[in-house]
């Protein structure tokens, strides 16, 4: 890859980190007034309008979704669509810029599935950086004191499925389309919250009062239209984001780009700070900071071992 165009993929990941960490803002922002899965269905069904409308004519028509492992596409999807769940009901209770740096642990558990799972080699200094993440996360949960909440496990179960839907995309990546490896993921989305919608969307199990559980239980309601707008904006940003990235790593060597991913973390403290009087304690950004740290050592490691870049921290949002 040419490093003339290294710069075009940073900015394609800036762009592609500023998209996903303003859908994670909007989306804390509507988490005390709708359902979860009513907003992820606005969402994914906007995704699904796009990608057949829009982005599958362009990208080889329809005949590129055909596929002989449809059964590892929807496992796979399910994981990323439970990883987005845990991580959004998160959002309702925690603040953002600690959802961001716990979910942060995903390149780390990555490194672990693909020694336990799929035989890859790791060296000291891979295994060192998942070591300092894993304490990052320690110092921002803090388990045993009165900072620590049930809800920051969230995050961290996030983390966990979206490292299997990483592992499971590398398994059969080199057997299937890009398109069709992206077209099952929202289409999944789709089925799931029509699933818990019908289900769940009277808002008969609501009323337990945790904000969390409240925003994935709360009855479906028809939006405002600025809120229908958000949500409709949500599904776009999902899409442009993803195609953002997408770019990024198509024009640039991965271990370049991925460094730029991570000012997700600095979006996600502004973003808290500015809009909801959110700021890290002295622990927290001692946490945050080593979970950075790492996660930059990682990415160092894959580049100098010429080993395939784990997968993008913000890319299942």
């Amino acid at each position: 890859m040419g490093q003339t165009k290294t710069p075009i993929g940073a900015l394609w990941a800036l762009l592609a980190s500023l998209i996903f960490s303003v859908n994670d803002m909007l989306i804390k922002f509507l988490s005390d007034g709708y359902a979860l899965h009513q907003i992820v269905f606005t969402r994914s069904l906007t995704g699904v309008l796009l990608l057949m409308i829009v982005i599958v004519p362009l990208t080889g028509g329809y005949g590129a979704l055909r596929t002989q492992k449809l059964g590892l596409h929807l496992i796979r999807a399910l994981f990323v669509v439970a990883a987005n769940l845990f991580f959004y009901m998160a959002l309702a209770d925690l603040p953002l810029a600690i959802v961001v740096a716990i979910f942060f642990i995903a390149p780390f558990l990555i490194t672990i599935f693909s020694v336990v799972f799929l035989g890859e080699a790791v060296g000291k200094w891979r295994w060192l950086a998942v070591v300092v993440g894993l304490i990052g996360v320690l110092l921002i949960v803090r388990p045993g004191t009165e900072a620590f909440t049930l809800t920051t496990i969230l995050p961290a179960l996030a983390a966990l499925c979206y490292a299997a839907f990483h592992i499971l995309t590398r398994k059969i990546g080199k057997t299937e389309t890009l398109i069709s490896l992206t077209f099952y993921v929202p289409l999944v989305f789709l089925a799931v919250t029509t699933v818990i919608g019908l289900t769940l969307g009277q808002g008969g199990f609501a009323g337990g009062g945790h904000p969390s559980v409240e925003f994935l239980l709360r009855a479906w309601q028809w939006p405002s239209w600025e809120d229908l707008s958000i949500m409709v904006f949500i599904g776009v940003g999902v899409t442009v984001g993803g195609a953002a990235i997408s770019q990024a790593y198509r024009v640039a060597e991965a271990a370049l780009v991925a460094p730029f991913e991570y000012t997700g973390l600095i979006y996600a403290t502004a973003f808290g700070y500015l809009l909801f009087a959110e700021w890290p304690d002295s622990y927290e950004w001692a946490g945050m900071s080593l979970v950075l740290i790492s996660g930059l050592v990682t990415v160092w490691r894959e580049r100098v071992n010429a080993r395939p870049r784990v997968a993008p921290p913000n890319s299942p949002r």
